[in-house]
């Protein structure tokens, strides 16, 4: 599947800039981006803080059509909203979006302002699933957005749960890894990540909505930034030679 417009994409991302709409959305609004390597279980994570009925999940914008997960096609407004290059390219040269990409050259997906404004309206915190480089161009835009970035707590354990996900083909497999390799490397490049280790929902659910709220694990943070190099090690010597870096 091939962008139509995708040169047109490439233009307006290339030195894009939110309205003067998008920075009253953002004014006040307390942000939560959960970053993390491929199933760590940022998904559930995000599950378990709506239960706390503090919480609005964010759904991004994508132009590629619903596909079938988990056994059943996605929703549109429950996984995606799912819309055509035209209406999400005049909402980019609107500046309508906090943040949008090109993804594998073959769809653009982004956060729309009107889910945030939404957020503001029901008064929560409003929370997304994002990936590092979206992560970068949210924070140049809100500083004061709060970025989750979780860990596997283990090797062992983070490759239980990837293999968990259901056959997955060894190139598949591959690039799933080598982009988790690339995402802790850059993790650790950051100075505004909170690292929380994921092991005990029972004991990070608490935590995570702490540091939401401004809380500081200073504890939490070291043994994530450990963590981190260890599962890089690992990941190295795992992945074929020149891949990971």
């Amino acid at each position: 599947m091939k962008l139509n417009f995708y040169d047109d994409f490439k233009k307006v991302l290339l030195d894009y800039k939110i309205s003067e709409r998008a920075r009253q959305a953002l004014a006040g609004l307390p942000l939560v981006l959960m970053v993390a390597p491929t199933s760590t279980g940022r998904n559930t994570m995000i599950r378990e803080l709506l239960k706390t009925g503090k919480y609005y999940f964010v759904v991004s914008d994508t132009t590629r059509p619903p596909q079938i997960r988990d056994g059943k096609m996605e929703e549109h407004g429950v996984e995606y909203f799912f819309r055509s290059e035209e209406e999400v390219l005049n909402d980019l040269k609107r500046g309508e979006f906090l943040e949008a990409a090109i993804i594998h050259e073959q769809q653009v997906s982004g956060i729309s302002i009107r889910e945030l404004e939404k957020a503001k309206k029901y008064k929560k915190v409003a929370a997304t699933d994002i990936e590092v480089i979206g992560t970068d161009n949210i924070i140049l835009a809100k500083p004061d957005a709060v970025a989750v970035f979780l860990v596997p707590p283990s090797f062992e354990e983070w490759q239980k749960r990837l293999n968990s996900r259901g056959q997955m083909s060894p190139p598949e497999m591959n690039n799933r890894l080598v982009s988790a390799a690339k995402e802790l490397k850059a993790a650790l490049t950051r100075d505004y990540y909170h690292f929380v280790v994921a092991d005990d929902l029972a004991r990070t659910v608490p935590l995570v909505d702490k540091i939401a709220h401004g809380s500081n694990d200073q504890a939490e943070q070291q043994r994530g930034q450990a963590l981190i190099k260890e599962l890089s090690k690992e990941l190295q010597q795992k992945l074929e030679p020149g891949l990971a870096n």
